[in-house]
C-alpha cells in the first residue's frame, strides 16, 4: 500500500468512526426516576414503553433509558434526580408520586420533566393544569384525593363499623393533607377515624398489630408507592387478621385484596410515555396540558369477601367495573 492509499484509508476510517459517534450521540437519552422498585413496577413500566412506542420510540433501537429507583426510600430521590441531570438526559420522567416530581423539579429548571403525581398545582409543580408553563407537565393520578371516597365505599361495605383506620406513610409529602381530607369524610359519615403510620416493613407489621388491639375494624390503605412495593405483605396481613381493607389500585384486588377504587395506573404511565415521546419529537412541556384520569376502576374480589363473611351490597355491585372470583 502506498503512502497515499494509506492516508485515504485512514481518512475513510476516521469518517466512518465519526459518523458512528454522531449516530450514537443522536440517540436521545431518557431519564426514568421512580420512588418504586423495578420488580413491583414492571407492569406499569410496560405501559410506559407502550406510550413511547406510540410516538415512535423503542428502547435500545432509537432511545436509551437511564433508570433510577428509590425503592420506597424517598430520601434517595434528590441524589438520583441530580445523577440524571449530571448524565445530561434529554427528558426526565418522574414517577411514583409527588416526591419524585419535586426531586426532579429541584434538580433542573431546563431539562423537560414529565411527572406522574397528585395535585401538581398545589405542590407547585405547574402553574395550572391547562397551562403548565416552565419545564414540567404530566399526569395527575388523583391517588390520595380519592381517599374520602374510599372511606365511603368501605363504610357501605361494612355498615356496622363505627371505627375505621387509615394507614399512611409519614414520609410521603401528601400525607398530612390526606389525613385531613379523610378525617372530614369520617366526620360526615359519623365514624371514628384512627390513624396508623408506617414507613418501613416492620412498621406495617406494627400498624396491623395496633389495628387488632384497637378493634378498629375496616382499613383504608393510603395511595403510596412504598405500600405498592409491599402489596403482598399488606394483603397477607389483612387476610391473616380478617381486616376488610380498601386500596387505591386494582393490583391490590388482583393480589387478593378485598376492594379497590382509583384511576388506572397503567393508563397514567402510558400517557407519560406518550408525552415523553412528544417532547423528544420537539414539543415543549408548557404546551402540553397536564392530563387527569377520566375513568376510575372499582374492583371487588369476591373470594376475599366470602372469606371475610361479607356480602357485597347491591349498591356497590351495580357500580363495580371488575369482579375477581
Amino acid at each position: 500500500m502506498t503512502r497515499r492509499e494509506l492516508m485515504l484509508a485512514l481518512g475513510a476510517a476516521t469518517t466512518v468512526a465519526g459518523a458512528l459517534r454522531a449516530q450514537q450521540k443522536a440517540m436521545p437519552v431518557l431519564g426514568f426516576l421512580s420512588s418504586r422498585s423495578p420488580g413491583e413496577a414492571a407492569t406499569v413500566v410496560a405501559a410506559f414503553h407502550q406510550g413511547l412506542a406510540e410516538t415512535g420510540y423503542v428502547e435500545g433501537q432509537n432511545l436509551a433509558i437511564e433508570y433510577r429507583w428509590a425503592e420506597g426510600r424517598y430520601d434517595r430521590l434528590p441524589a438520583l434526580a441530580a445523577a440524571l441531570v449530571g448524565r445530561k438526559v434529554d427528558v426526565i420522567v418522574a414517577t411514583g408520586g409527588t416526591p419524585s416530581a419535586l426531586a426532579a423539579k429541584s434538580a433542573t429548571s431546563t431539562i423537560p420533566i414529565v411527572f406522574i403525581s397528585s395535585d401538581p398545582v398545589k405542590y407547585g409543580l405547574v402553574a395550572s393544569l391547562s397551562r403548565p408553563s416552565g419545564n414540567l407537565t404530566g399526569f395527575a393520578v388523583l391517588g390520595d384525593e380519592l381517599l374520602p371516597k374510599r372511606l365511603e365505599l368501605l363504610s357501605e361495605l361494612v355498615p356496622q363499623a363505627r371505627v375505621i383506620a387509615l394507614l399512611v406513610n409519614p414520609n410521603n409529602t401528601d400525607t398530612e393533607r390526606s389525613i385531613g381530607d379523610v378525617q372530614e369524610a369520617a366526620r360526615v359519615k359519623g365514624v371514628q377515624l384512627h390513624i396508623l403510620k408506617a414507613g418501613t416493613e416492620s412498621g406495617i407489621d406494627a400498624a396491623f398489630a395496633s389495628l387488632v388491639q384497637l378493634h378498629a375494624g375496616p382499613l383504608v390503605v393510603g395511595a403510596d408507592p412504598f405500600f405498592d412495593g409491599r402489596r403482598e405483605q399488606l394483603v397477607a396481613l389483612a387476610s391473616r387478621h380478617a381486616v376488610p381493607a380498601i386500596y387505591w389500585s386494582r393490583e391490590y384486588a388482583a393480589s387478593g385484596g378485598l376492594i379497590s377504587y382509583g384511576p388506572s395506573l397503567g393508563a397514567a404511565y402510558r400517557q407519560a410515555g406518550i408525552y415523553a415521546g412528544r417532547i423528544l419529537n420537539g414539543a415543549k412541556p408548557a404546551d402540553l396540558p397536564v392530563q387527569q384520569p377520566t375513568t376510575f376502576e372499582l374492583v371487588v374480589n369476591l373470594k376475599t369477601a366470602q372469606a371475610l363473611g361479607l356480602t357485597i351490597p347491591p349498591a356497590i355491585l351495580v357500580r363495580v367495573d371488575e369482579v375477581i372470583e
